[in-house]
């Protein structure tokens, strides 16, 4: 199974220490060892990092590692190949553009006869069955809607039925973002944690590394951490329900809906 790492914020925050200990993840203390990525988004900007080596290994891991871009939106992933050749453009998460915005995917899972018809407006470039689920989602989406972003309820409302249509070919926990909002679609197995103040220490699972956040947020702050596994082991993670989709925004849980 792949693992997931999605961070959404109210304010531009860095992902340093938790992708310290999700990092690890890949081919140290666990066997994701089939590349690994991440984006950030700064505005309407998006940088996209990926990397075929093990992320536990890989020097652009170790870039990203300290350098502590500031993001409201992140998604990162580490790959175990279901579906796919190892190979960078196999490598999540994806990115296309849509309504003049980035989106990044990223999907933990594995389709089986999953053969959506394309119109050519979203085409993958690997052979994975995630990215063709990525560019199905898209053209759905520009179909239902046309040239304009919907508002959140009926975008949220749509974007539902279209994860339930995809699922019902296997496992499908994703992430999905456009830098204003994130989308996290629990097929089997998603946490996640709001820290806000009053903020605490946290220690990470992966390795002997605890930081304190009173010491380096600001009162107002509010960070939502989605993942695969709970990062830290100090700390109250919320398991997702299995067959629901949630959308977070400024970091809180807004949406919700289920999927089955």
């Amino acid at each position: 199974m792949c693992q997931l790492l999605g961070m959404n914020c109210n304010v531009p925050t860095d992902i340093c220490f938790s992708f310290e200990g999700f990092r690890t993840r890949g081919g140290l203390t666990d066997v994701h060892k089939d590349g690994w990525g991440i984006a950030f988004f700064e505005g309407p900007g998006c940088r996209v990092f990926i990397d075929v080596e093990p992320s536990a290994q890989s020097p652009v891991a170790e870039l990203v590692r300290h350098y502590p871009i500031r993001s409201k939106n992140v998604i990162a992933h580490i790959r175990k190949a279901t579906q796919g050749r190892i190979a960078l453009e196999n490598t999540h998460p994806f990115q296309r553009e849509l309504w003049g915005r980035y989106w990044i995917f990223a999907h933990n899972g594995n389709l089986k006869n999953f053969a959506p018809i394309l119109d050519g407006s979203f085409m993958p470039v690997g052979d994975t069955d995630s990215e063709l689920a990525f560019c199905w989602l898209l053209q759905r989406l520009r179909v239902e809607f046309g040239h304009a972003m919907p508002l959140r309820k009926p975008m949220f409302e749509f974007l539902t039925d279209i994860t339930h249509e995809i699922a019902a070919h296997g496992e499908f926990n994703f992430l999905l973002s456009n830098g204003n909002c994130l989308y996290a679609h629990c097929g089997s197995k998603l946490a996640y944690i709001v820290r806000q103040a009053p903020f605490a220490t946290a220690h990470l699972k992966d390795q002997d590394v605890s930081v304190d956040f009173s010491e380096v947020t600001s009162a107002d702050d509010r960070v939502t951490l989605v993942a695969t596994l709970p990062l830290t082991d100090n700390e109250d993670w919320i398991t997702m329900t299995p067959g629901t989709l949630t959308l977070f925004h400024d970091g809180l849980p807004v949406m919700n809906a289920s999927t089955a």
